[in-house]
């Protein structure tokens, strides 16, 4: 690999462990304030939005400076946004800057690989990125909840820092460090000497050439099956993200430091799925992992309804002073199942769609394009769970909803991608 490549995938693993951990410190955050339920997800809601509306632009901005000054600029507001919620600005705003940057950088990240390396080494550089990607969830997620433990709220209490009152507001200052460390890796990447138009004085331009990318991916008989289905899943994983914070609570009797385990344990779920869909499919052969959505969401139906009264009161493992309860215990390998279906089967259709999108677009529009229909997804299924919360639906009822129209979307996939087959060569298309 290139000089700076490593330097590349550091920054990425930092970042995207700052965003992970930055989530349980602004639910943290909210806990503290007393917000209302319903608020935690317009959380994500403000992050998102940034996401969806600036999709036609941020590929252009991104090609009108250096990626990795894009890259340190994403970064940069992201730390200011933890130094909005630092200075008591509140959650739900500070977020939504957060957002801002974090929508600018996306198409920087992927774009520097393909100016930095040549087309050979693009498999293997993404699937550096992606590890990194993955791996930092799992740490990132984990030590959110670490920094909003018992043990970080009493060494506050000692210190007694300006502006630093509790646990929550540690976190938060750990965040805004390791954004400005991500950012600070992305100064010292080097130059790829690429320089592109600036386009960004032609907006009339670019919302016309997204909305026709939009629908030449969407009229494609094999790109609607695969973007139907990471546009689902998509929307599906962030929401069970808040979802399975809330199941802890409700059903585990969980907080949210240990809560936030759970997330980090789905996540694990997550690469070893995406691990063995990338070993044992292949391209030829994604559209057969359908059936495994149908089996996602059944398994979000049975975890509704799995809690801590399924088994005896002090049942459990103990090893000297340790205990651990069963049902804690038997939560762990439902999130790893939960997490590697998913994992198994977002790879291959993810594949489909990129080698779909390169072939009738480029790769970059076609991104631009499942980006922007992934977070729409993500803001309307977290505003359908806002309302079910203002609405006091049980969370286990929430989830199980929630499964049946995972369940039942999957179904209709299925259905339209046999009807597709019946007028087009579907495996052609994948061969083209």
């Amino acid at each position: 690999m290139k000089k700076g490549f490593y330097t590349i995938i550091a920054a990425q693993f930092v970042s995207s462990l700052a965003d992970n951990a930055l989530l349980i410190a602004a639910i943290a955050l909210l806990t503290e304030i007393r917000s209302p339920a319903w608020i935690t997800p317009l959380l994500q809601i403000f992050f998102t939005i940034s996401y969806v509306l600036l999709a036609p632009f941020v590929g252009a901005f991104a090609d009108a400076l250096q990626k990795r000054h894009v890259m340190f600029i994403s970064n940069a507001l992201k730390a200011c946004g933890c130094l909005l919620m630092i200075g008591g600005v509140h959650p739900m705003i500070a977020y939504g800057v957060v957002g801002f940057g974090a929508a600018a950088y996306s198409p920087a990240k992927y774009g520097i690989l393909t100016e930095l390396l040549p087309a050979d080494r693009l498999v293997a550089a993404n699937a550096w990125l992606e590890s990194a990607t993955v791996l930092s969830t799992i740490v990132g997620t984990m030590l959110g909840g670490a920094l909003i433990s018992t043990y970080a709220s009493r060494f506050v209490q000692h210190m007694h820092w300006p502006l630093i009152h509790s646990a929550a507001d540690l976190a938060m200052l750990a965040v805004m460090i390791t954004y400005a460390i991500a950012a600070a890796l992305n100064v010292g990447i080097p130059d790829t000497g690429a320089r592109y138009p600036n386009r960004l004085a032609e907006p009339g331009e670019l919302v016309g050439e997204f909305v026709r990318c939009f629908n030449v991916l969407w009229a494609d008989r094999l790109a609607q099956i695969a973007l139907w289905v990471t546009t689902l899943m998509w929307g599906g994983a962030v929401t069970l993200q808040l979802l399975v914070l809330k199941w802890a609570d409700a059903n585990l009797g969980l907080s949210l430091s240990k809560a936030a385990v759970m997330q980090g344990v789905a996540g694990l779920g997550i690469a070893i799925g995406a691990a063995a869909a990338a070993a044992w499919i292949p391209l030829r052969a994604s559209l057969k992992v359908l059936p495994v959505g149908l089996i996602t969401g059944a398994v979000a139906v049975a975890m509704a309804f799995y809690n801590k009264n399924l088994f005896p009161p002090g049942a459990g493992l103990r090893v000297g002073e340790l205990f651990a309860p069963a049902y804690i215990i038997f939560a762990y390998p439902l999130m790893v199942l939960l997490g590697a279906l998913s994992g198994f089967f977002i790879v291959p259709m993810n594949a489909i769609l990129q080698h779909r999108g390169a072939t009738l677009l480029t790769a970059g529009h076609s991104i631009a394009v499942q980006n922007f229909n992934q977070n729409l997804a993500v803001l309307l299924m977290l505003g359908a769970y806002a309302i079910l919360l203002t609405a006091k639906m049980p969370v286990q009822w929430i989830i199980a909803v929630f499964g049946v129209f995972i369940t039942g979307m999957m179904w209709l996939a299925q259905r339209r991608s046999a009807a597709n087959a019946h007028k087009v060569d579907m495996r052609a298309l994948i061969e083209e």
